[in-house]
């Protein structure tokens, strides 16, 4: 009797046990299924099935690297499991963190905002993913992967080391030579003119500014964030008329104002980025008065004034020829037209770009011949006479007058 009493404990404690192992794994066997369900939930709501059948159609034609689809742990694990540490930046729609894959390749991770997620941040991410893969350009950055299985959507794009062109031509003591800046105009200028006329289906970008250029570790330009970005398909008219979106400071006046977006709105985005990267100043300043307030109205009002030395930065100034820095003015100016038709094509702009690139620098002939100059107001006046658009004959307070009321509307709208 007594010696049957250890094996019955015994007998109770490996049943007991067996029993607690069988529990534990229907446990984790459930939980597993549920996290697999929520995933395939969460995979659906953020579009993923549209997504993986439109990429899966583009990968057969297309010769380009097909996307990865990235699981939620491998991105978990990429990024620190999203440290803070790892943040490269934050836009509109998201935080980008850099990640490190299993392969050592460094990443960035565009994730969707935790706290405010909605339709509207869902289907920005389906249009930038689907639009980035029918891009292949050297000047645009390249995705290349995507997570839908999480709460929020998660885009994989190539590591670009060297940050915003804003933050570098912002810089207390930028190193952008004139040089320096006239090339990356180009390769920013050379992507857009691709997306509108080359690319597959046309695409207006939409949210062109120095902000959304990244500059690589060669300090090559990156055209990047394309969520606001629409096709244009090549049945359609080139007008397409669609809810106000981009970035105040750059947006086209005309675009503001109707609604219709054209390719024409993109340049004369890139119009003001091009002023921007000549006068090292903000598109828009509160802490500037009035009339200077916006940077594409201060500048068109510093040429019809006859004092672009004022505006342009010191070192622009210093290092580019007199008949350089004003054939580079004249193409802002067109770029920045109000009128959409009298504006240059993006092709046009590159050909400009290109020829102004030539230019031998002389900087003491310059400096004087550029202050000469602008001493003697008839010349210039007569110089416009012969291609003077509409924000030129327009006054300086109209024109301010014109974008306060634009953006009037755009706060009302939104």
């Amino acid at each position: 009797m007594t010696e049957s009493i250890p094996k019955f404990f015994a007998g109770l404690s490996i049943g007991f046990l067996s029993l607690l192992i069988i529990v534990i794994l229907l446990y984790f066997g459930i939980r597993r299924r549920k996290l697999i369900k929520q995933r395939e939930k969460f995979f659906e709501q953020n579009g993923g099935l549209l997504v993986r059948q439109k990429i899966s159609s583009i990968n057969k034609t297309s010769t380009a690297e097909p996307l990865k689809i990235f699981t939620v742990e491998q991105l978990q694990k990429a990024t620190n499991n999203y440290a803070k540490d790892r943040i490269l930046g934050q836009g509109g729609y998201g935080l980008v963190y850099k990640g490190i894959l299993p392969d050592q390749r460094v990443v960035a991770i565009k994730k969707s905002k935790l706290m405010d997620v909605d339709q509207v941040q869902v289907d920005q991410f389906i249009n930038e993913l689907l639009i980035l893969t029918q891009v292949n350009h050297r000047n645009v950055v390249k995705v290349l992967g995507f997570c839908f299985e999480s709460k929020v959507p998660e885009l994989v794009y190539e590591y670009i080391s060297n940050g915003t062109l804003s933050q570098h031509i912002h810089k207390k003591l930028s190193w952008l030579t004139l040089d320096h800046r006239l090339r990356i105009a180009t390769e920013a200028a050379n992507a857009l003119s691709y997306l509108h006329s080359d690319a597959s289906i046309p695409i207006i970008h939409r949210d062109v500014k120095s902000a959304n250029i990244l500059l690589n570790a060669d300090y090559v330009a990156k055209i990047a964030d394309f969520g606001a970005s629409r096709l244009v398909p090549l049945d359609q008219p080139q007008v397409i008329n669609t809810i106000v979106q981009g970035t105040l400071g750059y947006l086209d006046p005309e675009y503001l104002q109707s609604g219709q977006l054209t390719e024409k709105s993109d340049v004369y985005s890139f119009g003001v980025v091009l002023a921007e990267l000549m006068t090292g100043k903000k598109p828009i300043c509160p802490e500037r008065s009035e009339a200077e307030r916006y940077l594409a109205i201060y500048f068109i009002s510093s040429m019809k004034e006859n004092r672009l030395s004022q505006i342009l930065e010191p070192r622009v100034l210093r290092e580019g020829t007199l008949e350089q820095l004003q054939a580079i003015a004249e193409l802002v100016k067109r770029c920045l037209c109000l009128k959409s038709e009298e504006r240059p094509a993006m092709k046009e702009v590159v050909t400009e770009l290109e020829r102004l690139r030539r230019y031998r620098n002389d900087p003491w002939v310059n400096r004087q011949s550029l202050e000469e100059s602008e001493s003697l107001p008839s010349e210039e006046a007569r110089m416009d006479s012969h291609t003077e658009p509409l924000s030129l004959s327009t006054s300086a307070s109209e024109i301010s007058r014109q974008y306060y009321s634009f953006q009037l509307q755009l706060d009302v709208s939104d």
